[in-house]
């Protein structure tokens, strides 16, 4: 009884000092976060609310893919271009051949437009629209080759239309996975040649590379002057999309035969040496090709011999955007590995077979240890390799302290956007306010923008001493000399006004 009387007096004598404690209003950020769980089961809200938050970078999206099939329509139209009907690819003229119908006027041919417009793209793929004999995959990268032929005389206008996608799902920055014609080009020279020597093929490639790299950024000066043009971009009326800042990701193809690969690779570090634009390396097409698994190991041999004579070239590689059954289960073994400790890769795209990897733990803590980013693309592992929910491997990431950033990849091809994928994030994933910032300032300080980060460490810690204070003098003179810095000083404004709305 008097140890029940002591406990009885201690909890009376705490009673007031625990009614005087006051109570303080919540922070703007607190507030924001307990707005979002509140509507985290309303996705019509959801999506008002992120749709208008700030989110950073996108780091994983492919031009031409970005784009959607209305645009390539409008082109082809244009261009007198024709729509094969058995396959519903763009084609040359004659479009009264046979087979074909013209490209001009089909808006006012639905079936044949809601055709076309399904072969370039993988609408209603996820609720079950369409062939169900044709797999995600083959749906998505067969679309490449249905509007192609459109692409090529509108470079500028889809950057201008990527850019103003991004622009309406406030996204400040993209890195924008692309090609360069003078690449191919010199690809194709090098198409037959001995890819067992690497060192007797660069030197072979090397004395046609000046003229190749500067083919290039010709090709990109114009591309980027008609976009401006067409965003108004210099004008008293700029639009929105002016604000988002684009730079490129030089992107070899996989697929091809291995001299052709190397020499694009060759070419795109010799770009990305020469022109700030081209911020780093990347190489794509699907991963699951009979060509791209034989050659997997030659790639990140390849780009690992490339590596260490243009050491200050940064690398993004698609690796182990695979799944069990899509190849032979040792091909699930090792993908991400190699692109991490063979080619050197700071950071990679999709990895979605990482459970299956030898070791998957120490690999796990060595993309936590050396912070090697992931690109997630949720609409896209969903619609291509049926991973998604429960079985994406985000959770793991995230648990493991790799860090991820949220992006599009094809968005165009997905019908998809960078709100979406954020939207997929809480709804599928269970990612909260807190989550979803810390993505958003990961998409900046893991983007291959040049300069250092705001951020002493991890993003979102210390700010770096010279911005403890971030309108300080000293700050403003620090930020100038670094691009990627601006860039997040930029974000963590537009973060701190995004909170500060009313709810």
């Amino acid at each position: 009884m008097r140890v029940a009387a002591l406990l009885m007096a201690l909890i009376l004598g705490a009673g007031p000092v625990m009614a005087r404690a006051p109570v303080g209003p919540l922070s703007n950020e607190a507030r924001t976060a307990a707005y979002l769980d509140h509507i985290a089961d309303s996705p019509p809200r959801l999506r008002i609310f992120l749709q208008a938050m700030p989110k950073g970078g996108d780091l994983h999206n492919h031009a031409g893919g970005a784009n959607f099939a209305e645009d390539y329509l409008r082109w082809a139209a244009a261009d007198g271009l024709c729509i094969a009907t058995d396959s519903y690819h763009i084609v040359d003229p004659p479009c009264d051949a046979p087979g074909r119908i013209a490209a001009a006027g089909l808006e006012r041919d639905y079936p044949h437009y809601s055709r076309a417009i399904d072969a370039f793209s993988t609408r209603g793929f996820e609720a079950g629209v369409g062939d169900p004999m044709v797999s995600g995959y083959d749906r998505f990268f067969a679309t490449f080759d249905a509007f192609g032929a459109a692409y090529g005389r509108h470079v500028g206008e889809a950057m201008a239309l990527t850019r103003q996608q991004a622009a309406a799902d406030h996204i400040s920055y993209v890195e924008l996975g692309s090609g360069a014609r003078a690449g191919w080009l010199l690809g194709l020279k090098m198409a037959d040649a001995d890819a067992s020597d690497f060192a007797a093929l660069y030197a072979r490639i090397a004395p046609l590379l000046l003229e190749a790299v500067a083919s290039a950024r010709a090709d990109y000066d114009r591309y980027e002057a008609e976009g401006a043009a067409i965003d108004g971009c210099g004008t008293a009326t700029p639009r929105p999309a002016c604000g988002v800042e684009i730079r490129y990701l030089y992107t070899a193809i996989r697929t091809n035969p291995p001299a052709q690969v190397f020499a694009q690779l060759t070419f795109g570090f010799a770009l990305a040496e020469a022109d700030p634009r081209f911020v780093g390396v990347n190489i794509a097409a699907p991963e699951h090709d009979p060509v791209a698994v034989r050659d997997y190991a030659l790639h990140m041999a390849m780009i690992a011999f490339l590596k260490a004579r243009h050491p200050t070239v940064k690398l993004s590689l698609h690796a182990g955007e695979l799944t069990l059954g899509l190849v032979p289960s040792r091909d699930l073994a090792f993908h991400i590995r190699d692109a991490v400790e063979i080619a050197g890769a700071r950071r990679i795209g999709h990895g979605i077979d990482i459970t299956y990897e030898t070791d998957a733990p120490s690999l796990l803590a060595r993309m936590a240890r050396d912070r090697i980013a992931v690109e997630i693309n949720l609409t896209s592992n969903a619609v291509i390799l049926g991973v998604k929910g429960r079985d994406h491997p985000l959770s793991l990431y995230r648990a493991a302290g790799v860090p991820v950033v949220l992006s599009t990849d094809d968005e165009g091809v997905s019908r998809s956007d960078m709100t979406n994928e954020y939207l997929r994030a809480v709804t599928e994933q269970g990612l909260r306010y807190a989550d979803l910032k810390q993505i958003v300032r990961d998409g900046l300080h893991y983007s291959f923008l040049p300069g250092a980060s705001l951020w002493q460490d991890r993003a979102g810690g210390a700010r770096v001493a010279a911005c403890a204070i971030m309108d300080a003098p000293g700050c403003k003179a620090w930020l100038a000399g670094s691009p990627k810095a601006t860039s997040q000083a930029k974000l963590e404004r537009e973060l701190e006004a995004f909170e500060a709305m009313p709810r």
